[in-house]
């Protein structure tokens, strides 16, 4: 599968897309995380303390691949470098060994938004990861919607926008349906985070499929666990708790695998 986790900055999508890595590994599966958040806290909700040096500030990569220079403007480039050996030699690997980890960065540069030898290498660095490989792949986006205005995830099999109880939280899932079907991902649903009680649960809830109406797959508790492991830099334990309520959700989405794959 091919999981896009999205969402307003400060929601969770992070711990949930580092969990998640985790089960799918425990299960079995060969993962490729992707940290395309300019935050950049993947590496550390995984377990990786060491230093990390993202795909957008190899200057000699992005040469060697498209030909140009970063930050080298007017110059002819390639716009379909080679991609597939990234995972293989530029990733870090997490868990035990079955997760590689790569993080994208961003592109700080004046007209980093427009097309440039590092975002085309990324750009096609994600197309080449949704459309060909065979590893289950996770990306942990940005906040908010501004990768779906690039239809960086048009082509996932998933898209889970993790939300809070809280109508800033609910403003951007609307945004996001609307886009998402734009660009027609058909498989969008919600994870509701820091669920502080039944009464909340029920009451946001109902106001979330009134104003919103995205499936809800899950709902995972306020945990001072994963506020403890934010602290110390360490993945949450996977028999606690809240990891069992992830767990929960894991096993909703290869629910859900299976009946697309009916």
């Amino acid at each position: 599968m091919k999981i896009a986790i999205t969402g307003k900055g400060g929601v969770g999508k992070t711990f949930i897309s580092s969990t998640l890595a985790r089960l799918f590994e425990k299960n079995g599966y060969k993962v490729i995380a992707v940290d395309a958040d300019p935050d950049m806290n993947l590496a550390c909700a995984l377990g990786i303390d060491e230093e990390i040096t993202p795909l957008s500030k190899m200057d000699d990569l992005i040469e060697e691949r498209t030909g140009a220079k970063v930050g080298e403007y007017g110059s002819v480039f390639k716009i379909n470098p080679k991609v597939d050996d990234i995972v293989e030699n530029y990733s870090y690997r997490a868990g035990n060994g079955n997760i590689h980890l790569l993080v994208m960065g961003t592109i700080e540069q004046g007209g980093g938004g427009c097309v440039c030898p590092a975002s085309v290498l990324l750009r096609r660095l994600l197309r080449h990861l949704i459309l060909k490989r065979n590893e289950v792949v996770i990306m942990d986006m940005e906040a908010g919607i501004e990768h779906l205005g690039r239809k960086t995830t048009e082509n996932v099999d998933l898209m889970i926008v993790v939300i809070e109880p809280s109508k800033k939280s609910l403003l951007t899932a609307k945004r996001i349906k609307k886009l998402a079907n734009d660009i027609n991902i058909s498989n969008l649903y919600a994870v509701v985070n820091k669920i502080k009680n039944d009464e909340e649960k029920e009451t946001f809830g109902k106001i979330f499929e009134k104003e919103v109406n995205i499936p809800i797959i899950g709902y995972i508790p306020y945990s001072d666990e994963v506020s403890s492991s934010d602290l110390l830099g360490k993945p949450i334990d996977l028999n606690s708790d809240v990891g069992k309520e992830v767990e929960r959700l894991f096993n909703e989405i290869i629910n859900i695998k299976n009946k697309n794959n009916k």
